[in-house]
């Protein structure tokens, strides 16, 4: 059975998500990119980002590296909130946004993005389509799972969307990396959760050189 899964999601020791003060300059906030450093330490990392990770190490992957690619592992389409694909608020206005990741984002399906303001969608090259939901949350999920074609779907974020989905008892599986750091400030990653905490419980542990992965499932399967 297809699952809703959120992947890669990276928070400080003190629960930060993303910094403070974020905005075009800052789209994770002040200090907020700190959190993805070990991704782009990572071989997996670089590539995803269309760096040089060189030829493959020999032996087996990293632990960071299984465990990034276990995050694109039958993904076939990801929820995003507004905030997440861009810092524009409010109506969208003249500025052709397209997204922060150039002409070809690494997603290479259809994305959903949750919003208050209609917008056609945004083709991209390499596959990616942005489709913009004024429906709500189930709804966006709804579309996304149709999408899919029987893959799971993930969360791309921000951490309000990924607790509206969380408090509704949708998300599977939640895999986040704990980066050894204080932020002090910003958007917490399990905030505002009303009694989804009791939902989910740790399934895995396992620490590489960099961070601690941490996967929580529904209690329920």
């Amino acid at each position: 059975m297809a699952k809703l899964r959120v992947h890669n999601i990276a928070a400080s020791l003190d629960g930060y998500a993303a910094g403070p003060d974020q905005g075009i300059d800052d789209p994770l906030g002040v200090g907020g990119t700190r959190l993805h450093e070990w991704v782009f330490a990572s071989d997996y990392g670089r590539r995803f980002g269309g760096g040089d990770a060189g030829p493959a190490p020999a032996g087996e992957p990293s632990l960071d590296d299984r465990v990034l690619a276990r995050g694109d592992e039958n993904i076939g389409a990801t929820i995003m909130g507004r905030n997440m694909f861009g810092p524009i608020r409010g109506p969208w206005g003249d500025e052709d946004w397209r997204g922060w990741w150039g002409p070809e984002p690494p997603y290479h399906h259809e994305v959903f993005v949750l919003t208050h303001h209609g917008h056609d969608p945004i083709s991209m090259a390499g596959g990616t389509t942005f489709h913009f939901v004024t429906e709500g949350p189930e709804a966006a999920l709804e579309q996304a799972f149709a999408a899919a074609g029987g893959a799971d779907v993930r969360i791309g974020g921000g951490p309000a969307t990924i607790q509206q989905y969380m408090r509704a008892g949708l998300v599977d599986e939640i895999n986040v990396a704990i980066v050894p750091l204080l932020l002090g400030a910003g958007e917490r990653l399990f905030a505002n959760l009303d009694g989804a905490v009791d939902l989910y419980e740790c399934a895995e542990m396992a620490c590489s050189d960099s961070v601690t992965h941490v996967l929580l499932t529904r209690k329920d399967g």
